[in-house]
């Protein structure tokens, strides 16, 4: 039987093929498999109809093709772009087969596929760049390419009328709420506290600047044993306060019965003893147990001891230039509790284990173990994972929250882990819901150890503050002898809380990193001093200009005339996209890589330019204006990192 193939059938013939087979073959298997038909007259007119007008169709599109070959390869056909260019010398975008696409079309009428554009690797550099483009079958070319730089000068001037200099406000704002600081309302503020309030504050201050609405919460340890044992220990040295007596029904004092300094030594020495003495520790279970119970007078002596601790929180936290929206604290979310756990047994979540209640969080994509969450122990109480989940029930019903970000010690992630699963499992968050921890690392001494006191003790963080403003006191008044001693310990303490968070913030928050007094304050190297005393050398400058009887007002940048120039030009460029990306990530150590670039780059084309003694008016003041915008960009810089520049040093 003659038959033609409709389709490739290897060893017996090709498509379109006529050709003589078995008829078994041909009827129980090619035509069955519909890989050919019987060569009929009118199948074989057919198709010797359908292959003239497929030839007809590939000489067309022969044609066509090698005319679009003919006017990609002639010397006219270049498709510009123009694009920003980093410091590193690659365009901040990138230039796709997508892009080449539309842009050939757009400037020569050239129609071609994107998909038959060979760009290996999407281009980020500037030049003639040949691109290989297989127009049609054996007909091949190549698209040229020039790529050029952005008159950086024309960029920068829109740049520094944006009041935000170019970067991008959030489409679509985010309700985030982030979740810093943790104290312990029993004791002070220690060193160990100072990574969360400075990273914490910073990636608040940076989502602001973006445009989303940031909330920080400071998330008090005030519920809990801690409680129960400052209040056994007032017991026992004041037992005759009215807050003791169970037939009192008077109104309680106002004023607390101690002071922040007793306060402070109370509860260390508390805890010591409960540690040593089971009856004790027994008193102060059974205190905790009075005071959330309700317990009347206990419930008064609690509210003196938040009062006068968060007075003093409040006082240290100001001290760093950091402020928080709520002062909530684990107390808050105590009342949503007993819903919580109705929640998670109704959904049948949680279940008993060993007396305990508990929810599996163990997923199959683990590599390591991943034990239940607990929600309450056997005897009852609750634990921080059930406080945290209890906050997040709040923070969604009352804060219509979008995103909720923890800043904690990096050891802390299996809990997060284990919470944030659970949020999601039961409900309590939305899908889209953003839940984030950032684990920071420690803070350590030259020794590698956690910071320590010279006495070997942890060191409140009062102290730390104190002893940087110290020293750079020292450096200020040996340096600066025209000034008061008043306006020098103004201008030390502004520059000492740069060295202390540019300090911290320069290192990535998930790695330790070794808190060098000396470093950290020196005027010279990546430091916040360096990056205070390159703002007010601009100051200075601008000052200078002014006093000429020049102004500030409606300068023009130009474009630069040298490597340095340029280079500073570059490093400005590079602003926007480096503070989307640090707001991204919640990466406030982009932004001290950045400024430490581009004060570099200030100071060297500072020192090659001899700025105020320009006598072209028109190349001077170009500069002024490009000096003006470093200024405004560190400036803007620093205040999202939680610290401010002086006006002299």
């Amino acid at each position: 039987m003659k038959v033609i193939f409709l389709a490739d059938v290897k060893g017996k013939g090709k498509k379109g093929e006529i050709k003589e087979v078995p008829t078994g073959y041909a009827q129980n298997f090619l035509i069955k498999k519909n890989l050919a038909k019987e060569a009929t007259a009118a199948a074989i007119g057919e198709l010797r109809g359908k292959q003239k007008s497929e030839e007809k169709a590939h000489a067309k599109m022969l044609a066509e093709a090698q005319a679009i070959k003919e006017k990609l390869e002639a010397e006219s056909t270049i498709v510009e772009f123009t694009e920003k260019v980093g410091p590193d010398g690659r365009t901040f975008g990138s230039i796709t087969n997508k892009k080449i696409a539309e842009e050939l079309q757009k400037q020569f009428g050239i129609r071609i596929d994107k998909r038959l554009i060979q760009v290996k690797s999407p281009i980020r550099s500037v030049g003639l760049i040949d691109v290989p483009v297989k127009i049609y079958q054996d007909v091949t070319s190549v698209i040229n390419l020039r790529v050029k730089e952005e008159f950086l000068a024309e960029y920068l001037c829109k740049m520094a009328a944006d009041p935000k200099y170019s970067v991008n406000t959030a489409e679509q704002p985010k309700t985030i709420i982030i979740d810093y600081g943790g104290p312990n309302v029993a004791k002070p503020l220690h060193v160990g506290h100072l990574r969360s309030a400075i990273i914490g504050e910073s990636i608040k201050r940076i989502g602001r600047f973006v445009g989303h609405k940031v909330i920080g919460d400071v998330h008090l340890g005030d519920w809990g044993l801690q409680m129960g044992l400052i209040i056994t220990e007032l017991k026992h040295r004041k037992p005759e306060l009215v807050y003791f007596d169970d037939s009192f029904e008077g109104e309680y004092p106002e004023e607390a019965p101690f002071t922040i300094s007793e306060l402070e030594e109370i509860y260390p020495t508390a805890s010591g003893k409960s540690k040593e003495d089971p009856a004790y520790k027994e008193a102060a279970l059974e205190a905790t147990l009075r005071l959330q119970s309700g317990d009347r007078g206990y419930r008064a002596l609690w509210k003196h001891i938040i009062a006068v601790s968060v007075a003093d929180l409040k006082k240290n936290y100001s001290n760093l230039d950091v402020e928080f929206d709520l002062w909530k604290g684990e107390s808050d979310a105590d009342p949503l509790i007993p819903g919580l756990v109705k929640r998670l047994k109704e959904s049948g979540l949680a279940y008993e284990s060993q007396g305990a209640l508990v929810v599996d969080v163990k997923e199959d994509t683990d590599t390591k173990e991943m034990p239940p969450c607990i929600i309450l122990k056997s005897d009852g109480a609750a634990l921080y994972a059930t406080t945290d989940l209890a906050t997040i029930v709040d923070r969604m019903e009352n804060l219509h929250s979008d995103s909720l970000i923890y800043l904690a010690d990096k050891r802390q992630e299996m809990h997060f882990v284990q919470v944030f699963r659970v949020a999601k499992k039961a409900g309590l968050v939305t899908p889209e819901t953003e839940l984030k921890y950032v684990g920071f690392g420690t803070m350590n001494g030259k020794d590698g150890k956690p910071f320590k006191t010279r006495e070997g003790g942890v060191m409140r963080l009062e102290y730390l503050i104190r002893d940087i403003d110290e020293e750079m006191y020292r450096k200020v008044s040996e340096s600066r002898h025209d000034l008061s001693e008043e306006e020098a310990r103004k201008i030390a303490k502004i520059i000492g809380l740069s060295a202390i968070k540019y300090g911290d913030l320069s290192n990535q928050a998930s790695k330790d990193y070794i808190f060098d007094i000396d470093r950290f304050t020196s005027f010279e190297g990546d430091t916040g001093p360096y990056i205070l005393y390159t703002i007010v050398r601009i100051k200075s400058i601008l000052a200078k200009y002014q006093e000429q009887g020049k102004s500030l007002e409606n300068l023009c940048l130009e474009e630069a005339q040298g490597a340095s120039e340029k280079d500073l030009m570059r490093q400005l460029c590079s602003f926007n996209a480096m503070m989307d990306s640090a707001c991204e990530e919640t990466a406030p150590h982009k932004i001290c890589a950045y400024i430490y670039d581009l004060a570099n780059a200030f100071n060297k084309f500072y020192h090659e330019t001899k700025i105020l003694a320009e006598e072209d008016q028109k190349k001077q003041a170009g500069w002024i204006a490009l000096l003006k915008l470093t200024k405004e960009v560190l400036e803007t810089c620093i205040d999202v990192l939680g610290f401010s520049a002086p006006d002299r040093m």
